[in-house]
């Protein structure tokens, strides 16, 4: 029968000696990557997301209708709403740069805009139904229905001066929620399926990383995919997070002051924590591939977000997601 001294002991164990144990195990079945060779793929991708980009915008955009009533007709369609939005976002220029760079390309995709109108673009409901509509067919591309995942949350930068990585490192677990007056970073949640490296759900919010995750959670219930198993990090070590995975296999490492007698999902995470813990740990550190994946969007799309309002930087991240999956779908 498990014991919280059990658990107690167990903790300590992992804090001073089998954590450096495992990082020695698992360092040793790294492979080395070779970085020019992963640069020559990288870019290969693109160019191919590129290249079939137009199909998926056209099924993405082709059941979307929306009444307008009388009054000036719209300059763009949802198409060319689509296209510009996601290049935009790829290129990460200001929406002043992003118009005179359309101004290059007016003649051949017959529009004139303002650097007003791609701001709009982020306010948009017809947009956020397409971008939608995308993410929700690249899911199904991929025929992503039941999943081992990982989980995560990042932060983009707000303002120029503050990084989200470094003060993290400063603040640990303060930097996850921030003043409500003093905004520096939009919070994103994102859960993973580990086998595709495709994001299968999205939060985003300007106050916790807790908010984000609980986002997250609304999307995931929208749509029809189980989870089979679940990592995540030391922040979530919680029965109440567990409880939302009811069902499946939950990787966590319990806090030091982790207790039993909250339910039967919490106890089997602490029983395989307890009694199988190296092969816990090996499921549990699985959860690097979402810190991986967070560092490759910012790489592509940068780690600060340009835009001032809510709905602005929520559409803002939700395409850097739909960037995301692009480049996954053809990985």
């Amino acid at each position: 029968m498990l014991t919280k001294k059990q658990i107690q002991l167990k903790i300590k164990e992992v804090d001073s000696c089998l954590l450096e144990e495992y990082k020695k195990i698992a360092k040793g079945k790294e492979k080395k990557r070779d970085y020019a060779k992963y640069e020559q793929e990288f870019m290969k991708r693109i160019k191919t997301v590129i290249r079939n980009l137009e199909p998926l915008i056209y099924k993405a955009t082709i059941n979307i209708r929306i009444y307008k009533g009388r009054g000036q007709k719209p300059k763009l369609t949802i198409q060319q709403k689509l296209r510009i939005f996601l290049v935009k976002q790829l290129v990460d220029k200001s929406n002043r740069n992003m118009a005179y760079m359309l101004d290059l390309f007016c003649i051949l995709m017959g529009i004139d805009i303002s650097y007003k109108t791609v701001e709009r673009l982020y306010s948009d409901i017809e947009l956020k139904m397409a971008l939608h509509n995308l993410y929700v067919l690249l899911l199904e591309k991929k025929s992503i229905k039941e999943i081992d995942a990982c989980g995560d949350a990042t932060g983009y930068s707000l303002i120029v001066r503050k990084h989200y990585a470094s003060i993290v490192q400063k603040r640990k677990d303060k930097a996850k929620k921030q003043n409500k007056k003093k905004k520096h970073f939009a919070y994103q949640f994102t859960l993973m399926d580990i086998k595709s490296k495709m994001y299968v759900c999205y939060g985003m919010s300007l106050i916790s990383e807790k908010k984000a995750f609980d986002q997250a959670m609304k999307m995931l219930k929208e749509m029809d995919i189980s989870i089979r198993s679940i990592r995540l990090d030391k922040y979530y070590s919680f029965p109440c997070y567990v409880n939302q995975f009811s069902g499946a296999k939950v990787y966590l490492i319990p806090r030091k002051d982790a207790k039993l007698g909250h339910g039967e999902n919490w106890l089997r995470v602490m029983q395989s924590f307890v009694y199988d813990t190296m092969k816990h740990l090996e499921e549990y550190y699985k959860r690097n591939y979402s810190e991986n994946g967070f560092s490759v969007d910012k790489k592509l799309l940068g780690w600060k977000i340009r835009q001032k309002r809510e709905e602005r930087i929520d559409m803002a991240g939700f395409s850097n997601a739909v960037w995301h999956n692009l480049l996954q779908l053809y990985s």
